[in-house]
């Protein structure tokens, strides 16, 4: 059991939106097993729904970031290298698309809509993990959050199947770049959850119930189910293990 002991390690959470969230699902799990956190809120409307998980968690730092703001994803790292001096894990879990982009069409998709996607929810993981390098002098950990629609067809998901297959390939790219750094990347791939994110796709009801219905474990998986997975990652008991989709969807992934 030592091996998952995340105690001394310190780690930062980006996109806890709410009690619901897998980030704060995957944060809880981190401090449970002794790490200590860095977590983010979006922006002011945010932070009242924010502020108390991260008081909870007892987070060291919490702090404002927005990736489309210039400079605040750098002073967020800045504050963490002043505290700590270094930093072990990472979850980036965060993913935006203009409302009429998202329900429309791939084909139909918008240059702005289709940029904006992938900046918010691509490029600021590669930038996470530029600012991360240095501060994680003796190797540390990297993961985001995909989706299967990332690698086949999901009805409604529409705009975001492309972005997070992007996602999951950027990430294969930076676990080669940075492995020499004992450095590991991660994408966690849960099955379909109640998120306030995932409201904004198209019918997502219908989704859960199928994938519920498919999946050979016949249930939806939990935000705590992702959080048990991303803890092993960030902990020394998965050392040899980096540029995977790690899949925590009850099977729905070989059968859906």
């Amino acid at each position: 059991m030592a091996l998952f002991d995340l105690s001394g390690k310190r780690g930062l959470v980006v996109g806890i939106a709410n009690g619901a969230s897998i980030a704060y699902g995957c944060a809880k799990a981190f401090q449970t097993q002794g790490a200590d956190l860095a977590v983010t809120y979006l922006n002011a409307k945010a932070e009242p729904h924010v502020r108390p998980l991260a008081e909870e968690l007892g987070a060291a730092l919490f702090l404002p970031c927005d990736v489309r703001e210039p400079g605040q994803l750098e002073a967020v790292f800045e504050k963490i290298e002043a505290e700590w001096g270094k930093l072990d894990f990472l979850l980036h879990s965060i993913a935006f698309a203009p409302r009429e982009d998202l329900h429309a069409r791939v084909v139909d998709s918008s240059r702005d809509g289709f940029l904006t996607a992938m900046d918010v929810s691509v490029h600021s993981f590669i930038r996470m993990a530029k600012l991360a390098e240095p501060l994680m002098k003796d190797g540390g950990c990297l993961m985001n959050v995909s989706f299967y629609g990332s690698e086949k067809v999901v009805e409604h998901y529409n705009l975001m199947g492309p972005v997070k297959a992007a996602l999951e390939a950027v990430t294969r790219y930076l676990a080669a770049e940075l492995g020499q750094s004992n450095i590991r990347v991660h994408s966690l791939s849960p099955g379909p959850l109640k998120t306030r994110a995932a409201s904004g796709i198209d019918r997502f009801d219908e989704l859960l119930t199928r994938a519920a219905e498919r999946a050979p474990m016949r249930n939806q998986v939990t935000i705590e189910d992702v959080g048990a997975y991303a803890a092993f990652l960030a902990s020394d008991a998965a050392r040899a293990i980096t540029g995977g989709i790690e899949y925590i969807d009850g099977g729905y992934s070989i059968v859906g």
